[in-house]
């Protein structure tokens, strides 16, 4: 468990009588790439919110980052990134302003929070759009916004929840040059439908169907 990144053991998330995660196994082990596969209704989004401290698991041990999401969260969202399916920008502010925004909530100031936002904007191709409002940007330019967005605080583990729904080849494409320029740097969980993606950027897979493990490897 101490050379882990992720560390879980019979993990179960009920909603109700409903057991969205049913008694899971998962090792992910530091700067490894893992994808996360699985039908809609699998658990993978429910999986990743209890690693990332959104939801409280019902029972099981969990630790990421050598943390307990459920009682250490505040100080394990300090060192996590999360990247949701759900654009998590906002459209009346430009791009500098969300980064700004985001960076302030994560504790940058001054001439940090500055090198940072302008990193990230360069990251994602958007330094010429600094001061356009998101609400005017393209599906595959809010993603890469959204992504960047998450790598502000230099976080060790990053969570990517089907981070390329919706966006061109292009945009794909840049996408996941983006992310494989994080190899090595971090620990990285990626969901999605798509075999192609995993097998590009992931080193190992796990396969998720009604809240369990139905296969690993890679």
């Amino acid at each position: 468990m101490n050379e882990s990144a992720i560390f879980v053991r019979g993990l179960v998330r009920s909603f109700g009588e409903r057991r969205a995660v049913d008694e899971l196994d998962i090792d992910v082990a530091k700067h490894e790439f893992l994808g996360l596969l699985g039908p809609n209704g699998a658990g993978k989004t429910t999986t990743i919110q209890v690693l990332a401290t959104l939801l409280a698991p019902t029972q099981g041990q969990v630790r990421v980052l050598g943390l307990d999401p459920a009682t250490q969260g505040s100080e394990l969202r300090q060192r996590i990134g999360m990247v949701p399916q759900e654009i998590a920008l906002y459209d009346d502010l430009s791009a500098a302003e969300n980064l700004e925004f985001l960076g302030k909530i994560y504790g940058l100031r001054g001439t940090r929070l500055g090198e940072r936002v302008d990193w990230a904007l360069q990251a994602a191709g958007l330094e010429d759009r600094r001061r356009s409002r998101v609400g005017e940007f393209s599906g595959g330019m809010k993603r890469r916004l959204n992504l960047v967005s998450a790598l502000l605080h230099e976080p060790e583990l990053v969570f990517l929840d089907e981070p390329t729904a919706g966006v061109d080849p292009q945009s794909r494409n840049h996408l996941f040059e983006m992310i494989e320029g994080l190899r090595g740097q971090v620990t990285l969980v990626y969901t999605t439908h798509l075999m192609g993606e995993v097998e590009r950027l992931c080193d190992r897979i796990v396969v998720m169907d009604e809240g369990r493990l139905v296969a690993a490897g890679t």
